[in-house]
Parts: structure tokens; sequence; C-alpha cells
């Protein structure tokens, strides 16, 4: 008697042109394969990540996570894949008020769907997707702001959408950079890029000591 056939999984390759359904259905034939986006129907496998991005991934992890800490009913995370306007984008971190305090996004199965209140991509091989369709993706989505950490040139960028378009952020004469819609969240430019751990704590203390945070999270809780 013959063996039977051996099959295999048709796999994702960077520029395939796939459903959401059928992107999620063959990645998780593939267990070992931990980044992958699907934008506007295109598959998009990321190149390996350099030290400077890990670096930087880490101190925007951190950073959320304190404010997320001192913020109950808003959630951040790393690496996660969203559904959102028939895509799977994998934002690098992502902050969302949670469904049951008022936030935007929903729940679905195993993954967020919708639009996170705030996504954040370090930006290093990826910047023409990143700068690209995928701005548009969040932009269309309803992202209310946008973070891209250029590695290349130390360049941070805050989007806001205002009238479902992104309005770059000015930096303040101070140097640090605030949230619209999460009061509280500041972030001090020359100290994310100095490496200097004391001084972006410093600044995002001084947010979450805020009137308008304290504020802030009654408003949150008050909505659950």
């Amino acid at each position: 008697m013959m063996p039977p056939p051996v099959t295999t999984s048709p796999g994702l390759i960077t520029g395939q042109r796939l459903t959401v359904d059928e992107f999620l259905r063959r990645w998780e034939e593939l267990p070992d394969l931990k980044h992958a986006e699907l934008i506007d129907g295109v598959v998009y496998l990321p190149s390996p990540l350099s030290r400077e991005h890990g670096r930087r991934d880490r101190r925007i992890v951190s950073w959320l996570a304190q404010y997320e800490d001192a913020t109950p009913g808003c959630e951040s995370a790393i690496g996660s894949t969203w559904l959102m306007l028939g895509s799977a984008p994998q934002p690098d971190s992502y902050l969302r008020i949670l469904p049951a305090y008022g936030g935007q996004s929903v729940d679905k199965g195993l993954y967020c769907a919708g639009a996170p209140e705030l996504a954040v991509e370090i930006s290093g091989s990826s910047i023409e997707i990143d700068l690209g369709p995928k701005l548009e993706l969040y932009q269309r989505a309803g992202v209310r702001e946008y973070i891209t950490v250029e590695i290349a040139g130390q360049r941070i960028t805050w989007r806001v959408l205002e009238g479902g378009v992104y309005a770059t952020q000015a930096v303040p004469p101070d140097g640090i950079l605030r949230s619209h819609v999460f009061p509280g969240l500041w972030l001090d430019v020359a100290a994310f890029w100095a490496d200097d751990a004391a001084r972006l704590r410093a600044a995002l203390e001084a947010g979450l000591a805020s009137g308008a945070h304290h504020l802030f999270v009654e408003r949150l809780a008050k909505a659950k």
C-alpha cells in the first residue's frame, strides 16, 4: 500500500494577496512564525529586527506599561494582531481603553478588533510600510493617535486624528510630547533618544500626577 501523500501548508509570502480569514488560517499552520501582517489584502513579513529596534521597543513598552498600571481601564500590549477593516496589522505596541470602560475597540475571539486609541511602530526596515500603507490603514480605521519612532535620524512623530486625517504634533519648547487621548501620557523626546530612563520616568510621573490624569481616571471609573 502506498503511503498517503504528504501535504504542506501553502505558507505566507510577502506580496501575496489574501483575505484576512485565509491569512489567519495559514498563519495558524505556522506555529514558529511570530510576526506577519495583512495590510489591505497584502501580506508583509518583516525583516530581522535590529538590536536598536529591540531597545527602542523596550523603552516604549515600559512607558506604556507604567501608564497602564496607573490608569485602570486602559490596556497596553506588544506585538498583538488586530482585526481592522479586513486587514490584520500587528503594531509594535498599542494602548487602548478597554471596551467595558467605553473604548472604541472590541474583543473578537483571540484578537482585538476595530482600532486601538493609540498605536506605536518602531520604524527601521519597515519605515516604508509604517509611513505608507499602515499609516493609511490606521487613519481610515480611526486609530486616534499614531506614533512612529524612526531609528534612522532619531525622529519621533506623534500624529493625532483630526477630522479623519492625521495632524502631526509639534514638539513643544520643553521637549515633552503629550497625548490628547490619554491625559498624563507624557514623553520626553530627548530623554528617549539618550536612553535616560530616569528622565523618562520623571516626565511620565509628572503627567500621572496632573489634574487631567486624575480626572481621566475618574471618568473611566464612571464609564464602567
